[in-house]
């Protein structure tokens, strides 16, 4: 057997990300105000209450919304992620380097031909109420999220392990998924194929575990603190929906000596101006940097600019009229000027996005992914207008069908939004109409495609190009376009089942080149991560792909 030691996935983890990005949408216009006491009756503090309150650590953070869920299995999406990988831990967590290493796991064993990965769990591995974690709970977890009830918009990670991929398409068993515990503390995987990158992808929130024993008994048992049992670095200690929630230390936690705060407040606001505010007001320890404050704050000794895999799109539907015609769904995307949208409206030093895989991804031949394919969309407004017009042409139209631009509620997508709106009238002569909607709505919305045109995101849930690549295949939950094209499908089959490396990185750029020539969607710019923190706040860790990991945190 070989042993797992510190994994390193050099060639998909050592991401130099040289993707530049921008602040995330950043929640409501709602300040919480830390010291409010709403017990009018409460008796005056003593000093040594007084004393002991301010010797505790607390750390203030803004969430930007309210989170999706915190079920692992559908909190798929950043405003969730946040959270739940601190009250929550999988199999394995990100290093400091950004390398996948033991967690929950103390152990992992892999078989010589790397299709059976064997993980030992921690003896003390406990719950937050104090249940040990057991490898059923892993079991019951991911037969949750590949259930086809669940709906979990992140079962498509799954498919490589054996049997996984027909279960949640209500073709096979769940007796067939190829997971088992043979005893409490021994949980078996078996891959489809090898895959080097498995230990990082499971430390992604949707494989963490979830106790079988209060889910069973209360099936609704994360959407409230009361009921919430993780086991992570913290616990859910309050939660007042839409407004804010906070985290406790959990002393039931197998590395509590490591955890050195004592709560995490975290409010909920969506803009980025008001985040802004209260971070000068000291009522947030870290703030987004708003789009207009950019180019004062560059420079400022509390910014920080960390890399990070993703990008900001937009989505056609390709199944409403006029975007059934490739040709005009190119036209739009070629009308935008990406380097004058990160210039002048989001102004973070994000880069303009040529292509859906960001930068970061180094090849075989040593090459970074991005540059060896090159810029397959950019700013040309002669071609669109000609593209219109043929597609216009092919499609009989005389005069375009109404076009209506989708977004969620925040500043930065309004100001994207209207940009683009300018672009198309003065490009291709189209009037497009702007529609705002309250996020929660949009995200249901768009994934029932009910949006001519839309906005979205994407992050890295694991560190290869195909990750970000297979969103678009047909039937995927994530794709949220209609498209479907065979020769992508078995494009994304191939790479996945292809274990000569240099082959595997041909058909990577062919899958990018075949999504820019079809475009079911069009790429705006690659994320990074600006933000603003104060002195003395220490040690949170930021991934290029993976998510803000509160354990080692400290503040001073």
């Amino acid at each position: 057997m070989k042993k797992f030691m510190t994994f390193l996935i050099v060639a998909m983890l050592a991401l130099v990300l040289a993707a530049c990005t921008t602040t995330k949408d950043n929640g409501k216009d709602k300040v919480v105000d830390k010291e409010k006491d709403t017990d009018k009756d409460k008796t005056e503090e003593t000093t040594d209450d007084k004393e002991v309150a301010s010797a505790e650590k607390v750390l203030y953070l803004n969430n930007g919304a309210e989170p999706t869920s915190f079920d692992p299995s559908v909190g798929f999406d950043s405003v969730s992620w946040s959270a739940l990988n601190n009250i929550m831990e999988g199999l394995t967590r990100l290093s400091e380097d950004h390398l996948a290493v033991e967690a929950t796991a103390e152990k992992i064993d892999i078989s010589d031909d790397g299709l059976t990965y064997t993980f030992t769990i921690r003896d003390n591995a406990k719950w937050s109420n104090g249940d040990s974690v057991v490898a059923g709970d892993f079991v019951y977890a991911w037969l949750h999220m590949l259930n086809p009830e669940t709906a979990s918009p992140a079962s498509f990670l799954a498919y490589f392990i054996e049997g996984a991929e027909a279960y949640n398409n209500g073709e096979g068993d769940a007796e067939a998924v190829g997971i088992a515990a043979p005893d409490e503390k021994t949980f078996v995987v078996t891959l489809t194929s090898p895959n080097e990158a498995f230990p990082n992808i499971v430390t992604n929130p949707s494989f963490f575990p979830i106790n079988e024993k209060v889910a069973t008994a209360d099936p609704k048992w994360f959407t409230e603190a009361a009921t919430f049992v993780g086991n992570g670095p913290f616990n859910l200690a309050s939660w007042d929906h839409d407004v804010s929630f906070e985290f406790e230390k959990n002393e039931n936690y197998w590395d509590a000596d490591k955890v050195k705060l004592d709560k995490v407040h975290w409010a909920m606001v969506n803009d980025a101006t008001t985040s802004y505010q209260m971070y000068q007001a000291n009522e947030l320890d870290v703030s987004g940097i708003p789009s207009e404050l950019a180019e004062q704050l560059k420079d400022d000794d509390e910014a920080r600019f960390d890399d990070q895999a993703g990008l900001y799109f937009y989505r056609f539907n390709t199944s409403m009229e006029p975007f059934t015609n490739a040709k005009i769904r190119r036209a739009f995307g070629l009308a935008v000027n990406r380097d004058d949208i990160v210039d002048y409206v989001t102004k973070n030093g994000e880069k303009p996005a040529h292509g859906f895989v960001t930068y970061g991804f180094i090849g075989p031949d040593g090459k970074e992914f991005r540059e060896s394919v090159g810029n397959l969309v950019d700013f040309n407004p002669e071609e669109a207008k000609a593209l219109l017009e043929e597609g216009m042409k092919e499609e009989g139209y005389t005069e375009l069908p109404k076009v209506t631009l989708s977004y969620s509620t925040s500043e930065s997508h309004q100001n994207i939004a209207v940009a683009l709106q300018g672009s198309y009238k003065k490009v291709l002569g189209v009037d497009v109409e702007l529609q705002n909607i309250e996020g929660a709505v949009f995200a249901s919305e768009q994934k029932e495609f009910k949006y001519q045109m839309s906005r979205s995101s994407f992050l890295h849930d694991y560190a290869d190009p195909v990750n970000a690549l297979e969103s678009f295949i047909t039937g995927s939950s994530m794709n949220r376009t209609t498209w479907s094209n065979a020769e992508y499908d078995k494009l994304i089959t191939d790479i996945k089942n292809e274990t000569d490396e240099d082959k595997r990185w041909e058909l990577l750029k062919q899958a990018d080149e075949l999504l820019m020539a079809e475009m079911p969607i069009f790429p705006i710019y690659y994320y990074n991560q600006s933000t603003l923190e104060k002195p003395g706040v220490t040690d949170i860790l930021r991934h290029p792909v993976g998510y803000i990991d509160l354990k080692f945190a400290d503040k001073n």
